[in-house]
């Protein structure tokens, strides 16, 4: 008796034990999107695994701006990052299958003028952006980071992709963004505070000859997760604020912030081939600029592109919890 006893315990706890590993969430998996042509595009992504970090920079980290603090503690839940920049390959399929005629947008323009303040949620993935005002490319190839995109553009693409997947894609927020790069360390550049070694994890102005370079050609950080700095500006989904932080409690921790509720400029996190050192911190921040239109000859200014602009792009976020965030 006591042998079977002893048996039915141990069968009870490999089962309980293979039901908890049945609920875990894959550590990495591809996501392939068919086009409408019959074309298979894969990309992949790596889970992020939740927990706590602090963000910002401290008071004391050599390159430190203002908009950077107070360091404060956040508390994320689990979520999937892609592991490199969306490509060219992506983001032209995209742009092919519903750019928007100009006769179309006229009529609809009052609508999309509403949209300067949009949430996310508030794109049907189905409208497609206007034509864009030259080479969507800029003479790059598919293996290269999209780019020159505005930020509701690059959240209609989330939303195009979530369509055709299932999936729900989006942009990462400011704080899941900052703790992928950190990947558990609190490093001024992610794996190592040392300036030297950041050539071998960047393309910036050191070292890329002032020139937009392939995805996944420099080492990959802790996490998996390939050009989190440098190459490519990357759009992440909070309105941009300079005293944004200084509102977040510094004893509590704050779970899946978000950032303001309104704003005027989103920010964007990484910096880009052309970036000093300083902008390739894990904690640097930048927004929109009103100069990144300045390529752009129409009157009004497209809402959709950024023409000519070759700095900046994004990475999709997977929620594991579809309501995080909202």
């Amino acid at each position: 008796m006591k042998a079977k006893a002893l048996y039915m315990i141990m069968l009870m706890l490999v089962t309980s034990n293979l039901v908890a590993k049945a609920k875990q969430p894959p550590k990495t998996y591809p996501q392939t999107l068919l086009t409408n042509t019959g074309r298979k595009l894969t990309f992949d992504l790596v889970l992020i695994p939740g927990g706590q970090f602090q963000m910002g920079s401290s008071a004391n980290e050599e390159m430190r701006k203002d908009d950077e603090g107070p360091q404060h503690t956040v508390k994320l839940d689990p979520f999937y990052l892609c592991t490199t920049e969306t490509t060219l390959a992506l983001f032209s399929t995209y742009y092919k299958e519903t750019a928007t005629a100009k006769r179309e947008f006229v009529a609809i323009s009052a609508k999309q003028k509403e949209l300067e303040q949009a949430k996310q949620d508030e794109f049907d993935g189905v409208t497609g952006p206007t034509p864009v005002y030259g080479d969507i490319a800029l003479g790059h190839t598919e293996n290269f980071p999209a780019m020159a995109m505005s930020w509701r553009n690059a959240v209609l693409f989330c939303k195009w992709v979530s369509k055709r997947t299932g999936k729900t894609y989006r942009l990462p927020t400011e704080a899941e963004w900052e703790y992928a790069c950190r990947a558990g360390s609190n490093q001024s550049f992610g794996n190592t505070s040392d300036p030297k070694l950041v050539t071998k994890m960047a393309w910036y102005v050191d070292n890329s000859d002032g020139i937009l370079h392939e995805i996944g050609t420099k080492r990959a950080n802790a996490y998996g997760l390939y050009d989190m700095m440098g190459n490519v500006r990357e759009w992440v989904y909070d309105f941009y604020s300079p005293t944004g932080y200084k509102g977040r409690s510094l004893t509590v921790p704050v779970s899946n912030p978000t950032g303001p509720k309104q704003g005027k400029v989103h920010v964007a996190r990484g910096g880009d081939h052309s970036s000093p050192l300083d902008e390739m911190r894990c904690s640097s921040r930048t927004f929109q600029e009103r100069w990144w239109q300045s390529g752009d000859p129409q009157l009004p200014k497209s809402v959709w592109w950024l023409p000519t602009m070759d700095f900046i792009g994004f990475r999709m976020a997977c929620s594991i919890n579809p309501a995080t965030p909202k």
